[in-house]
C-alpha cells in the first residue's frame, strides 16, 4: 500500500498546487484504511513492467455506493488510466445492485467532471468540508446526557442504526462502516437517544487514520427524520464534539452537502468554518438523501 499511498498524495498535492505534494494531507490516511476495510473493493492499474500507475476504492453503504480516492501517477495523466480504474468500480456497483452511487470531486475541474459524466454521474450541490476548534479535555470521560458509545458486538444497536438510515434512504446501511471503524481502531460510534427510538448516530474517526493526528472526523452522521429533527441534530453534534474533546483532540471536521440546507446552516452557526468545497456527483441524477429534510453528515472523499 505504500506505493498507492504515495501516488495518491503526489497526485492530489500536484493538482492542488501544494509546495510539497507529499505533505498535502499531513499524516491523515486514506488508502490504507480503505484497503484494509475490504481488499476486494480496491482496484489498481499497472504498467507493462508491473509498476503501479493508479488505484481506486469502492465503498458500499447498503443500497448506496461511492468510490475514491481515485488517483493516477502524475507522469501517467492523460493516458486513459482513470477511465480504466472506473470500470471495475462500475461493475461492482452493478453486482451490488445499488440504488444510487455518488462521488466527491473538484467543482473547478472540467476534466474531473467530464470523466465522471462519461459513466453517468452528474454534478449536483456543493459539499462543504467544515472544521471547528475543539477544546481538548482528556480528563473528562463523560458524554452528554442521552449519549453513549455503540458496542459493535451488540446486534440490536446495529439494527437500530439500520432502521434509522433506512427511513432516510431506502436500504442505506452503515453496518460495514461501523464495524471496520471499530476493527481498525480508527474511532468510535456515538449514539443519542431520549426515548424508545434511537435519535441519531455518528461514526467518528479520532486521531491517526483518516482524521489525522490531533483531529476528529465525522465520517457519517444521521438523525431520525420527523418533527424535532433539527434539535436531534444539535444533540448529536454536542455528542461528537464532546467525544473529540475527551480524546484530547483539538479539531473536528464535518462534511455536509449544501442541499441539506438547515443542517449546513446549523453547522455554520456552531462556528464550523469552510476549508474546502467539492461537488457531489450522483448516478442516477436524483437527490437521493441529499435533500433539505435529511440531516446527514458525509462528504464521500
Amino acid at each position: 500500500m505504500d506505493g498507492a499511498d504515495r501516488v495518491m498524495r503526489v497526485a492530489f498535492g500536484t493538482f492542488l498546487g501544494a509546495p510539497d505534494p507529499l505533505k498535502v494531507f499531513g499524516d491523515a490516511q486514506y488508502v490504507r484504511p480503505r484497503f484494509r476495510a475490504e481488499p476486494a473493493w480496491a482496484f489498481a492499474a499497472t504498467g507493462p513492467g508491473g509498476e503501479l500507475l493508479g488505484s481506486n476504492f469502492a465503498t458500499r453503504w447498503g443500497s448506496y455506493g461511492f468510490f475514491g480516492p481515485l488517483t493516477v501517477r502524475v507522469d501517467a495523466w492523460g493516458r486513459g488510466i482513470a477511465s480504466a480504474l472506473m470500470r471495475p468500480v462500475m461493475e461492482r456497483f452493478e453486482q451490488w445492485s445499488v440504488r444510487q452511487a455518488g462521488l466527491f470531486t473538484f467543482p473547478q475541474s472540467p476534466r474531473h467532471i467530464g470523466l465522471y459524466q462519461k459513466f453517468g454521474f452528474w454534478p449536483q450541490h456543493l459539499t462543504a468540508l467544515l472544521e471547528k476548534d475543539v477544546r481538548p479535555d482528556p480528563g473528562i470521560d463523560d458524554l452528554p446526557r442521552h449519549a453513549r458509545l455503540l458496542d459493535p458486538g451488540h446486534d440490536g444497536e446495529l439494527a437500530d442504526c439500520r432502521t434509522l438510515t433506512d427511513r432516510i434512504f431506502d436500504g442505506l446501511d452503515l453496518t460495514h462502516e461501523i464495524r471496520t471503524t471499530h476493527a481498525q481502531r480508527l474511532g468510535a460510534t456515538v449514539l443519542t437517544q431520549d426515548g424508545a427510538e434511537l435519535d441519531g448516530f455518528a461514526v467518528c474517526h479520532l486521531g491517526a487514520g483518516e482524521a489525522g493526528s490531533g483531529s476528529g472526523f465525522i465520517k457519517f452522521a444521521a438523525v431520525r427524520p420527523g418533527p424535532g429533527t433539527g434539535e436531534r441534530f444539535e444533540q448529536l453534534l454536542n455528542a461528537c464534539e464532546s467525544l473529540a474533546a475527551t480524546r484530547g483532540l483539538s479539531r473536528l471536521v464535518a462534511g455536509v452537502n449544501t442541499a441539506r440546507h438547515d443542517a449546513y446552516r446549523r453547522l455554520l452557526a456552531r462556528n464550523y468554518r469552510p476549508w474546502l468545497e467539492g461537488v457531489l456527483m450522483q448516478r442516477p441524477n436524483e437527490p437521493g438523501y441529499a435533500r433539505p429534510d435529511a440531516y446527514v453528515i458525509d462528504d464521500l472523499r
